[in-house]
C-alpha cells in the first residue's frame, strides 16, 4: 500500500520513495490520507524557537528529566541508572521530529517507529501527559521571551500530535508481537581487536529482514539498550548473530564482548531499519563497508543468495589497515562462490599493495554507479561522506540506503 498525505500548506505531498521493510508491515493500519500535524506558519515557529533553545540543548535535557523525576518519581525506574545516554537520545529524537515536522511522510513513519519501540522501556499511554508537561516547562524555561504564546501552542500541538502517532502504533504492535524477546547465547567467538560474535537464540519467533538492526539489554546494565545490526538473513534454526566492538565506557558492548558467555540471557527490542533488499529498484547494488560496519553488507550479500543471485553485487571494505579490514577473507570466499558477487577492500593509513585510500574517495575513482543502488554502513562520517560524493557523481539520493545517524551503537565501529 502507498500512503498519500495532504498538508496545509503550499508544497505538494511527496511520495514514498522506499517501500516499507518486510518487518515494519504493521503501517498497513494506517489510513491513506493523514493530513500534516502543523501550518507552515506553526512549523516555523517551532524552528524558529528552536534556534533559540539548541545552544542550550543538554541543560534542557538534565532539567527535563530532573523535573519529570521529582514530579513522577514512579517512571524513575523506567530508566537506566546512567542517563548520559539516554539524554542524548532524548535530543536526538527532538531534533529529527523538528526537521520533520513539515514533512508527514517521514514524521509518521519516524513516530510510528519511536512507538513501538518504546513498548521495551513499559512505555504507556497514561505517561505521555506527564512528558509532554515536563518537556514544554523545560523548553519554556529556556527559551525566555521567546517562548510566547503562539509558539507554546505550536509546540504543544506538534507533541499532541507526536504522542498520539507513538500511542496508535504502539497499539497496532501490542496486537500482533510482544514488546521484547528473551534470547540465550548459544555460540560466541573472539574475532581480535575487541570484536565478538555472538549468536543467539531467541525463545519465540522473531520476524526481521536482512539489513535490519535490533537494540540488546543485558543482565548486566537493566534498562541500558544499544542498537547493533543483524550479521545474518533470516535462517531456519532462528537464530541471529551480531558482531559487536568493546567501545570505551560502553557499558553493553563491553559486557556483551568481555563477559557475555553461551547459556546467558539477553532481551531484544523489535527490529527496526529501511536498509533491506526490497528496497532497491535496480538490479545491480553496490554494498559499502567500513569496519563492523560490515554486519548488515554481509546480511544483505546473504540474502541476494536466498534470492538466487538475482542482483549483481559490487562489494567494497574499507579500514585503516589491514588488520582492522574485518571480515575481508570470508567475503573473498564468497566472492569465489557466487559469479554475482565482487570485493574490493581500501585501507587509508598503511602502505601496501592494491587499493589504497579513504572509502569515498576509492568509491569516486571506481564509479560513476548511478545505475546501482547503494546500501552504506559503518561510521556515521564515513556514510555521510561517501554518500555526498556518490550524490556528486550521479547517484540518485533516493537510491542510497543506510542507517539513521543518530542510531546509537551503530557507529560504534
Amino acid at each position: 500500500m502507498r500512503f498519500r498525505f495532504t498538508r496545509q500548506g503550499n508544497r505538494p505531498a511527496s511520495p514514498s520513495r522506499e517501500a516499507p521493510a518486510p518487518a515494519e508491515a504493521l503501517s498497513a493500519g494506517m489510513p491513506e490520507t493523514v493530513e500534516a500535524p502543523l501550518s507552515d506558519y506553526e512549523a516555523e515557529l517551532i524552528r524558529s524557537s528552536l534556534t533559540v533553545v539548541e545552544p542550550l540543548a543538554g541543560e534542557i535535557t538534565v532539567y527535563f528529566y530532573a523535573i519529570l523525576f521529582a514530579r513522577y518519581p514512579d517512571v524513575r525506574s523506567m530508566f537506566p541508572e546512567g542517563m548520559d545516554p539516554q539524554r542524548d537520545r532524548l535530543l536526538g529524537a527532538l531534533l529529527r521530529i523538528v526537521d520533520l515536522v513539515d514533512d508527514p511522510e517521514s514524521l509518521v513513519r519516524f513516530c510510528a517507529h519511536l512507538g513501538r519501540d518504546h513498548r521495551k522501556f513499559g512505555t504507556r499511554p497514561a505517561h505521555f501527559p506527564a512528558v509532554g508537561e515536563c518537556l514544554l516547562d523545560a523548553l519554556a524555561r529556556y527559551a525566555g521571551s521567546a517562548w510566547t504564546p503562539d509558539v507554546a501552542a505550536a509546540w504543544a500541538k506538534a507533541y499532541g500530535a507526536v504522542a498520539q502517532m507513538m500511542i496508535d502504533a504502539a497499539e497496532q504492535d501490542e496486537a500482533v508481537r510482544p514488546a521484547v524477546w528473551h534470547a540465550t547465547i548459544v555460540h560466541r567467538v573472539s574475532r581480535g581487536r575487541g570484536i565478538a560474535e555472538i549468536t543467539v537464540r531467541p525463545h519465540s519467533p522473531y520476524a526481521y529482514a536482512a539489513g535490519q538492526y535490533v537494540s540488546i539489554e543485558t543482565p548486566w546494565w537493566p534498562r541500558s539498550w544499544r542498537h547493533y545490526s543483524v550479521a545474518n538473513a533470516p535462517r531456519e534454526d532462528g537464530t541471529l548473530t551480531f558482531h559487536v566492538r568493546a567501545v570505551d565506557g560502553g557499558s553493553v558492548s563491553g559486557a556483551l564482548v568481555h563477559r557475555a558467555s553461551v547459556g546467558d540471557v539477553i532481551r531484544l527490542g523489535p527490529p527496526t531499519g529501511d536498509m533491506v533488499l526490497d528496497a532497491a529498484g535496480h538490479r545491480k547494488l553496490l554494498f559499502v563497508a567500513g569496519g563492523t560496519g560490515l554486519a548488515p553488507i554481509r546480511a544483505l550479500v546473504e540474502e541476494v543468495d536466498r534470492r538466487g543471485g538475482r542482483h549483481q553485487v559490487e562489494l567494497f571494505l574499507g579500514a585503516r589497515t589491514v588488520a582492522e579490514l574485518y571480515g575481508f577473507d570470508e567475503m573473498l570466499r564468497l566472492a569465489q562462490r557466487h559469479h554475482w558477487l565482487t570485493v574490493k577492500g581500501a585501507v587509508s593509513h598503511e602502505q601496501i599493495p592494491g587499493i589504497r585510500g579513504l572509502l569515498p574517495d576509492v568509491l569516486a575513482e571506481y564509479g560513476p554507479w548511478y545505475e546501482h543502488d547503494v546500501f552504506l554502513s559503518g561510521p556515521a562520517q564515513m556514510v555521510a561522506s561517501a554518500k555526498a560524493k556518490l550524490i556528486l557523481n550521479g547517484t540518485a539520493p533516493h537510491r542510497i540506503h543506510h542507517d539513521p545517524f543518530e542510531t546509537p551503537g551503530l557507529s560504534a565501529s
